[in-house]
């Protein structure tokens, strides 16, 4: 795949804790078309976000240690970064649509694989 074909695939910041999740979670996201990038915590999240320019989706866990959860990683998002697309998952707790920023989207963990990248695809296609 050449650098310039890459280029154009949206990139989706994954933030997730739990290695294993995270991979897989990289895994599905990839062979959907996206391009990926991890952290396995907010502060690393937030990190990337100041360095890089092309992230289109933040994909977050909501229990994660460090200085915030997924919920107010997702708001910081927001208020930082408006045009950043955001999905929140967890397995732990169910997330209310007014608890997450405007637009956001929530998944229940475990997330059959074809509910992601639907989600994803859905956040990235014009209209």
């Amino acid at each position: 795949m050449s650098s310039r074909y890459a280029a154009h695939r949206p990139v989706v910041l994954i933030v997730e804790d739990d290695l294993m999740i995270r991979l897989h979670a990289a895994q599905i996201i990839e062979e959907a078309g996206f391009d990926v990038v991890e952290a396995s915590n907010a502060d690393d999240a937030i990190a990337i976000l100041e360095a890089r320019s092309d992230i289109a989706i933040l994909f977050t866990d909501i229990q994660m240690p460090g200085s915030m959860d997924g919920l107010k990683l997702a708001a910081a998002v927001r208020g930082r970064w408006p045009p950043i697309r955001i999905v929140a998952t967890s397995g732990l707790v169910d997330v209310r649509p007014d608890e997450l920023p405007e637009g956001g989207r929530f998944l229940a963990k475990p997330y059959h694989p074809g509910d992601l990248t639907a989600t994803l695809q859905a956040l990235v296609e014009p209209g």
